[in-house]
């Protein structure tokens, strides 16, 4: 059995440092620090496949396991030293420009390599059991110095820098600590623990993810690891949820159990109750807001990553759904876990107004460009912690809060907007869910995010702005065409009632004149048609011309000199808008008779000349 769980347990810390050594490869930038962590790895995956090969096989302990356990601390010894090398420059030897700590460990693992050989290969130590116990002193004594080793890298690397490397002294520390336990306990007993020896795998297999977080904090070691935290966020959710609901079976066990014949009753209600609540939990802002920058903080160098918070926020701003306000307050939102918060755009009246709020009702409508509290934003652009300048006002020099503002209730940060240097608009964020502190990385990505949403606002501006000037032009250019008409329509009723006086015992002028009045009112109810239609264009349709002529030079009847009309091709057609080609003709007809005198002529003449109408 004994045997069985000392193969598992190092064969478990071998696919553990399999794993870290093929990471820690693959991702490999030519840097010192990467390549001996990776030797390291590779030495101890190695050892203890051979300690789990030899339990598989039988075989006692022999040279090669004590050689490789040799090789291992000295592998790690040698990845300490490197990395404490740049604060070992002053305890050099010049002829050789070797530290001397690490001549001291050179040596030191040089002898006890000597004096393990030799204890194996003499007449004397056959037995390898022998031979591994005469070593023991030395193995507590490599132990030391690894620990040692350890103790001096945390000791001298700077306090700013040890969230960096503390979880590999950790762990580098805990094999050594081990390795100390475990020969000090053998050489007390003259003899090896086997339970304290089959549990030595599983503290080296534990070790690897404090090393590998040191290793992805750490540049300089060239780890690539890039782990979505979206991944590690489900994956700890996931696991939270299990141990939880492990907890929560083996309590409804108990339950049934001691519970008696109410057992199963209370059983059932508890696990229903554990079920609620776990859903609740998932399903909690809050709690998951919470989570997401604990996760950021303890196992990530940055609390963003930029890349997801990017996409999440360009996808937000450039999705359709709610207004570009409301999707703009919720983008920047989304960046510190606020629920909601309030939107000023710097409008042409000079103000900054209110056009979106979410989750905050009571915010005022607008705020004077001029004011201090605007020129503050225009000036410093910073972002404003409302909290932060209620307990120390003195670090805000020169800003004078509105009095809206402080009364405004849950607000919590100010995010200036700017735009080409100018200040476009602010939001006005609420509390988060979840405590953030507000550092310099938090501050510069919410300056870069509102410098994002004012382009993209500022770009819609433009747009409508471009859409109102688009529908003035084709107003206006409805218009011009409106007004030839009117001018027309006046011209042709101020003759009729100039000429009224002489011919109005004449039939034939009156009946000219109904026909006249007649066409005036249906031009006139027209334009009012098309003055009310959202669609004032009519499509192109195909079109006799003689017909279309005969209807212009038809209207023109009443004018001095009157229009005469002569079609010499009756079949020409063309593909046009009736009332607007006879305005245009209409037109040219009109200022042909008035450039001409009372006794002069206008003749109008439709022929064809190859495939063009005359």
């Amino acid at each position: 059995m004994l045997v069985n769980i000392v193969v598992l347990s190092y064969a478990l810390a071998a696919v553990a440092f399999l794993f870290l050594s093929v990471l820690l490869l693959t991702s490999w930038r030519g840097r010192l620090h990467g390549l001996t962590l990776a030797l390291a790895c590779v030495t101890t995956m190695t050892w203890a496949g051979a300690i789990a090969w030899q339990a598989i096989s039988g075989n006692p302990l022999s040279l090669l396991t004590a050689l490789l356990e040799t090789l291992r601390n000295a592998s790690w010894s040698v990845f300490l030293l490197v990395v404490l090398s740049p604060y070992l420059e002053h305890k050099r030897i010049a002829p050789f420009n070797v530290s001397v700590p690490a001549l001291a460990i050179v040596t030191s693992y040089l002898v006890f390599l000597g004096a393990t050989v030799y204890a194996y290969w003499s007449a004397d130590a056959l037995n390898g059991a022998t031979s591994f116990i005469s070593s023991y002193v030395g193995h507590v004594g490599l132990a030391v110095i690894g620990m040692l080793l350890v103790e001096q890298l945390y000791r001298n690397t700077p306090g700013k820098d040890r969230w960096a490397i503390k979880f590999a002294c950790l762990g580098i520390g805990g094999l050594y600590a081990y390795d100390f336990y475990l020969y000090s306990d053998a050489m007390l007993f003259r003899k090896i623990n086997p339970d304290i020896w089959a549990a030595r795998g599983l503290v080296n297999a534990v070790t690897v993810p404090l090393i590998a977080i040191s290793a992805a904090r750490n540049p300089k070691w060239s780890l690539g690891i890039a782990v979505s935290r979206r991944l590690v966020f489900h994956s700890t959710a996931l696991f939270g949820a299990a141990l939880y609901l492990l907890a929560m079976a083996a309590a409804g066990y108990y339950l049934r159990f001691v519970g008696g014949s109410w057992g199963m009753v209370m059983q059932a209600a508890f696990l229903f109750a554990a079920g609620v609540l776990l859903l609740g939990i998932l399903v909690s802002g809050s709690l998951r807001s919470r989570l997401k920058v604990f996760i950021s903080k303890n196992f990530y160098s940055y609390n963003y990553d930029y890349r997801e918070e990017w996409l999440r926020f360009t996808r937000t701003l450039s999705d359709e759904g709610p207004a570009l306000g409301q999707r703009t307050i919720q983008a920047i939102a989304a960046l510190v876990e606020s629920s909601g918060g309030a939107l000023w755009i710097h409008r042409e009246s000079g103000n900054c107004e209110l056009v979106a709020e979410n989750d905050m009702p009571l915010a005022h409508d607008s705020e004077p460009t001029g004011s201090p509290f605007c020129q503050f934003l225009q000036n410093k652009q910073w972002v404003i912690d409302l909290d932060d300048f209620a307990v120390d006002p003195e670090r805000y020099e020169g800003l004078v809060l509105p009095q809206w503002l402080r009364d405004l209730p849950r607000a919590w940060l100010v995010v200036p907007l700017m735009s080409h240097g100018n200040l476009f608009g602010f939001v006005v964020l609420v509390k988060s869910r979840t405590e953030i502190k507000l550092n310099w990385e938090v501050t510069d990505l919410l300056k870069i995010a509102g410098r994002q949403a004012a382009s993209y606002l500022a770009q819609q501006e433009s747009a409508n702005a471009l859409m109102v000037a688009r529908q003035f032009e084709s107003f206006n250019r409805m218009s011009t065409f409106m007004v030839h008409d009117l001018k027309n329509l006046i011209f042709q009723l101020s003759l009729l009632v100039t000429n009224a006086e002489k011919h109005k015992n004449n039939p034939a002028f009156q009946e000219d004149m109904l026909d006249t009045l007649d066409h005036s009112v249906k031009k006139m109810k027209l334009l009012l048609q098309k003055l009310g239609s959202a669609d004032s264009i009519e499509g192109p349709v195909v079109l006799y011309l003689d017909k279309l002529l005969e209807q212009a030079v038809g209207l023109k009847s009443t004018s001095e000199p009157k229009p005469s009309l002569e079609i010499m091709d009756t079949a020409l057609r063309v593909r046009a808008n009736w009332a607007r080609l006879e305005r245009v003709l209409g037109h040219l007809i009109q200022n042909a008779i008035e450039a001409s005198s009372i006794d002069g002529k206008v003749v109008v003449r439709l022929l064809k000349h190859g495939d063009c109408a005359l």
